[in-house]
């Protein structure tokens, strides 16, 4: 194994990642909008956290405003005394009052900018953290209906649309909304009669701008939707090549990626065309609108009822109430895709864990024996009500007893780990740990107990060192080397190019399956657990890979209640007890040779999973 092959797996799992994070996000964008801003409200809590720098985004949002709203007055002063030959010095006080307007106006703008998209980013942080922070204590119920990806998504493309508002687009909303009042206001205090005028034009310029604007940017959406199929189409394609060429499907393949390329021209062309149709639709209409406001209110300087002055503070302001209208416009849809995101997250955070703590939880005795005991339990899968999964399923287990659980598929072995793990709660009948029933405890408790290896080994994008210590953050350096000696991991670590501080690649794929299994049981080891559950993981290993991770596993169940779903004969052997189960019940029970000789179920299941070495 090398160096470079190590990092550039970890590299390319990471651009994977931001590549489906940034397609997420794309496709948040082509979610519907929601149909009003009330969902909006559910991010004020978090808002109002910071109370100083919503004081101070909102004053400096006044204070830009004001200075905007000032400009045009000094603009009209400086025409109408600043080029006063009667007295030539007063220009230079008007120019000097407009350079100060434009510093508080940047000033006021830096800071506004600065603190509203601090307000963004820190909420975006709160909320991502409140939204994943419950995500951890939901139940393996809610992800048994919920699509990972479509949790992914709202994590990471929900917030990102919040941010974007929160940060920028509501800042962007308030500046407009504040400088179309004032710019209005101001407008009829400058001249009613030209402001009256405005305000019949403004609609005949603004609504067609606006509607063209809606149809460019469905449009864009469709063309990105084109070519997102062609894309598709061709990575499908590309990576089965192989098999396209076999079947000698190159033609139909040809065919149909040309027509996907050209249904993206055609709709580009639209785009193009709606695009150029709204320039030319937005230039005339508003310098009509402008020449006829600017005819008028000529005639008025000439008639000496309008100074130079007033009507260039009015053209001023009409361009300001103009843009702000525009630009309200534009931020309104994305104001509705964050409401929609926020509806979305806040869907997640009102979903309440079905496997709540007690009110006044009990601890187990110490030090921890391992007793296990289920009493007459029935349980169904919240998604399978109809359908039992334990029945009337009693087993009592001693300490530091092995045990081995046998059946077909279906029978309910996973299910008892599930239940003992309290990932579920059974309607019928207790669970208990060393007497104490597992409603009594935390979720917590009852995990600490336990130490898992599962089947399929879960082992993370971190260095070696960081994937053993996962069972216990706390352990020590010196813990964790002995976790890896007794798992017979330490040899094939030492081979690896920086020990122990090997990055692994996304779930393991550097290492071999009996490397991750070696990996699992360190990790259990250094959980040092009372209880272990057991979900033998060799059936599909070589073996070589089989002989090591064995001689782990009876290191790992010395001393360990041990409660093992049993794949191979040996384990079997091993156990002090093997439980025979079928549709959710203990139908047989006893040593190998006994439940060999009574015949039945377990019988034919060795002959079928073991063949000849069980008979032997």
């Amino acid at each position: 194994m090398k160096k470079g092959s190590l990092t550039l797996s970890h590299t390319e799992a990471r651009n994977d990642a931001a590549e489906a994070v940034a397609q997420m996000e794309e496709d948040a964008k082509r979610r519907p909008r929601a149909r009003n801003l009330q969902p909006l409200q559910a991010l004020l809590p978090f808002i109002t956290n910071y109370p100083g720098r919503v004081f101070a985004a909102f004053l400096a949002l006044l204070t830009a405003t004001a200075a905007t709203l000032a400009m045009p007055i000094a603009v009209r002063f400086m025409i109408d005394n600043g080029f006063s030959t009667e007295d030539t010095s007063s220009i230079d006080r008007y120019f000097l009052a407009m350079l100060v307007v434009a510093i508080v106006l940047g000033f006021a703008s830096a800071m506004r900018f600065y603190f509203v998209s601090w307000i963004g980013e820190r909420v975006t942080a709160d909320l991502r953290a409140a939204v994943y922070n419950h995500i951890t204590t939901l139940s393996p119920a809610f992800f048994e209906v919920t699509r990972t990806g479509e949790v992914l998504s709202r994590l990471t493309a929900d917030t990102t649309l919040i941010k974007t508002v929160v940060g920028s687009s509501a800042s962007i909303a308030l500046r407009n909304l504040f400088m179309f009042v004032g710019s209005a206001i101001m407008l009829v205090y400058t001249s009613a009669a030209l402001a009256g005028l405005a305000a019949l034009t403004l609609p005949a310029v603004i609504v067609p701008v606006i509607v063209f604007g809606r149809l460019v940017r469905r449009l864009a959406r469709a063309s990105q939707d084109r070519i997102a199929d062609t894309a598709s189409h061709a990575t499908e394609t590309i990576s089965a090549m192989q098999t396209v060429q076999s079947f000698t499907h190159e033609h139909e393949d040809r065919r149909v990626f040309s027509s996907a390329i050209e249904n993206s021209f055609i709709t580009a062309k639209l785009r193009i065309l709606a695009r150029a149709g709204m320039t030319a639709i937005a230039i005339v209409l508003i310098f009509a609108g402008v020449t006829g406001i600017l005819w008028l209110g000529a005639q008025n300087v000439l008639d000496g009822t309008m100074t130079g002055g007033t009507l260039g503070q009015f053209i001023l302001y009409a361009v300001l109430c103009a843009t702000s209208i525009g630009a309200l416009s534009e931020v309104w849809g994305e104001v509705q895709l964050a409401a929609g995101a926020t509806e979305r997250l806040v869907e997640i955070l009102d979903i309440e864990p079905l496997i709540q703590p007690p009110a006044n939880p009990k601890a187990l005795p110490q030090p921890p024996e391992g007793r296990i005991g289920f009493d007459d339990v029935t349980f169904q899968y919240p998604t399978r009500p109809e359908i039992s999964a334990l029945s009337g399923f009693s087993l009592e287990v001693e300490k530091g007893e092995t045990i081995a659980l046998v059946g077909a598929s279906g029978a309910g072995k996973s299910t008892v780990f599930q239940l003992l793990s309290r990932f579920y709660d059974p309607q019928i009948g207790s669970i208990s740990i060393d007497g104490v029933a597992l409603p009594d405890m935390t979720p917590q408790t009852v995990r600490r107990a336990l130490a898992v290896v599962p089947q399929e080994t879960v082992v993370f994008a971190k260095t070696v060192f960081e994937n053993i210590r996962f069972g216990r953050p706390d352990a020590s350096e010196e813990e964790v080397l002995a976790a890896a000696q007794a798992a017979q991991a330490d040899e094939f670590i030492a081979r690896l190019p920086q020990g122990y501080d090997t990055e692994l690649g996304e779930r393991g794929v550097t290492l071999s399956g009996g490397q991750r299994q070696r990996i699992a049981i360190a990790r259990a080891i250094l959980r040092d657990a009372p209880v272990l559950l057991l979900d033998e993981a060799t059936s599909a290993l070589d073996a070589e890979s089989e002989t090591l991770v064995q001689k782990a596993l009876g290191n790992l169940m010395e001393g360990c209640t041990t409660l093992v779903i049993a794949h191979r004969l040996a384990t079997i052997l091993k156990a002090d007890r093997i439980i025979v189960m079928e549709n959710g019940c203990v139908t047989a029970q006893g040593k190998h040779h006994e439940l060999l000789a009574e015949g039945g179920l377990y019988a034919r299941l060795a002959d079928l999973q073991f063949g000849k070495e069980a008979a032997e």
